[in-house]
């Protein structure tokens, strides 16, 4: 009996030349295709992709042949490779399915290609396809009997008529090969600004590497002077001391010589030791020999000195890298400095804020560990402190902010949400966060918000929800007030340059009775 293989042809076709698979080789991530077909599309690329599912791989991968799929594709050339033969509209499969094949429910006479329900919807939705007709799923479109100019003869179905000249059919061709081209280039393009990126990554490692090791040898050649004057000061102290220790080795000598005498006198009589007596008294020198011995030369002030210019460099340093943030464009700045976009990129930075009650108006309630702030209509004895703001409603953080930070505020009524300086005034018209250059503060109201810095009052054209999240990028000189929401939503970003460390502020207006807890 005729051995009879059933199976989908499809089963056993290269994806990339549809054609029954030869020497066929299997990627990492199953799929399988002709090795020359997958060798082809791999050429002048960095990326290397499967065809099918697009998945990536790197390095590119060793194909190597599939021997069982290479003898089930030689045994069915063999045995003959039996496909269904579909007669009516039933058993006409979709072209389009790369897996499991499914019936179709339309043919289209203009692609000439016949589509299941799901890939024929672009056909039905998208204004490319409004002039392509669709018929009744057609076993074989390309055997209708129709002439070459379109028109068919009296004894076909009438869905023939939909048929377009090769001349029509040509036009939207054209159209479809220009789209593709322009993909094509879009694609190069994106290639060559990859390859770019890659060529500047490497120049950036350079670069960087060039400035460590300059950086390095000035520093080595300050250590190396430092060290110099040191050692240079060692030695002019060494022959200080080696010849005061010269000069007392010479006295001893005059001393014991002097005691050996009197030794000797002590044997004679009294009158011989009453004209020798002058002996017996040292000399002025000799009694200031304690003096000089303890005069002490260290070291300690030139480790104070070094320690106050290592200090100075710092801030010189810190100073040069704001200038040089402040000269880039808002588009290099902000990729340099990778602002997070999502909540969950700023919950990363996020900072646990306290409010200091040295700092709290009188009229100021704080509870919940000192995370949430009461308007109160009456004020509270309170001690009096320097620090404590007396003419507004305002209270700041007892953290001090000098890095990458984040924190959110929540809030009813009418507040202002601020990042000051330690140092601003505590009482008086310039103590009010905004008023005054040491302060930036985000005025939050039901209807709209604005910012202020300076005394300069700029009205915000979006609303503010109920939580306001504060980002906080001290060294590169950035901060932002969001609307938190669904999404994050800018309200206003400052470019600056910060010269102290920050701390949060908060203050509710005088009519307001306002409660708001301060939240990571």
């Amino acid at each position: 009996m005729e051995r009879r293989v059933d199976l989908q042809r499809e089963c056993f076709t290269c994806s990339i030349c549809l054609d029954i698979l030869d020497e066929p080789v299997t990627l990492h991530c199953g799929h399988s295709f002709c090795k020359t077909c997958v060798e082809g599309s791999w050429n002048d690329k960095n990326i290397y992709k499967c065809p099918h599912c697009r998945k990536t791989f790197s390095p590119r991968p060793v194909l190597q042949k599939n021997i069982m799929l290479a003898e089930i594709v030689e045994e069915l050339k063999k045995t003959g490779l039996h496909t269904a033969d579909p007669s009516c509209a039933g058993d006409v499969a979709c072209e389009s399915c790369t897996e499991r094949m499914q019936e179709v429910l339309k043919s289209c006479m203009m692609c000439l290609v016949s589509y299941c329900d799901r890939h024929l919807q672009p056909h039905l939705e998208e204004p490319t396809f409004r002039r392509h007709s669709l018929v009744h799923a057609h076993k074989q479109l390309q055997e209708t009997d129709c002439c070459h100019d379109g028109v068919c003869t009296e004894d076909q179905p009438k869905e023939h008529n939909a048929v377009l000249s090769a001349e029509e059919r040509r036009e939207p061709e054209k159209e479809l090969d220009l789209i593709r081209q322009r993909i094509q280039q879009r694609i190069q393009v994106t290639y060559d600004d990859a390859k770019l990126l890659q060529s500047e990554e490497k120049e950036i490692a350079v670069s960087a590497d060039r400035a460590v090791r300059d950086s390095q040898k000035i520093l080595n050649h300050l250590f190396h002077s430092v060290e110099q004057q040191i050692r240079a000061r060692q030695q002019i102290e060494a022959r200080r001391v080696r010849g005061l220790q010269e000069q007392l080795e010479q006295e001893i000598a005059e001393l014991e010589m002097k005691d050996f005498q009197l030794h000797h006198l002590s044997y004679l009589d009294s009158y011989t030791i009453l004209q020798n007596l002058p002996l017996s008294e040292p000399n002025e020198e000799t009694l200031n020999t304690r003096a000089r011995v303890h005069h002490h030369c260290g070291f300690e002030e030139v480790a104070a000195v070094v320690s106050a210019s290592k200090v100075k460099l710092q801030d010189f340093m810190r100073d040069q890298w704001t200038k040089i943030s402040l000269m880039l464009t808002p588009d290099q700045r902000l990729l340099s400095e990778d602002e997070p976009k999502t909540r969950a990129e700023f919950l990363k930075y996020s900072q646990d804020i306290t409010l200091d009650p040295n700092t709290a108006s009188s009229r100021l309630f704080l509870s919940e560990g000192k995370r949430k702030l009461t308007n109160m209509r009456n004020g509270q004895s309170t001690h009096h402190h320097p620090d404590r703001f007396t003419d507004f409603l305002q209270v700041l953080s007892k953290e001090s902010l000098t890095s990458r930070c984040y924190w959110e505020v929540e809030w009813t009524g009418e507040v202002e949400v601020a990042v000051t300086y330690r140092n601003i005034s505590r009482s008086a018209a310039g103590s009010r966060f905004g008023f005054n250059d040491k302060s930036w503060s985000l005025c939050c109201f039901n209807s709209g918000c604005s910012f202020t810095h300076n005394s300069i009052i700029t009205e915000l054209s979006n609303v503010p929800s109920s939580r306001i999240g504060v980002y906080l990028d001290h060294y590169a000189g950035l901060l932002s007030f969001y609307r938190v929401y669904k999404t994050m939503t800018l309200l206003h970003r400052v470019r600056t340059r910060f010269t102290q460390p920050l701390h949060a502020g908060v203050s509710v207006w005088f009519q307001s009775t306002s409660e708001f807890p301060i939240l990571n």
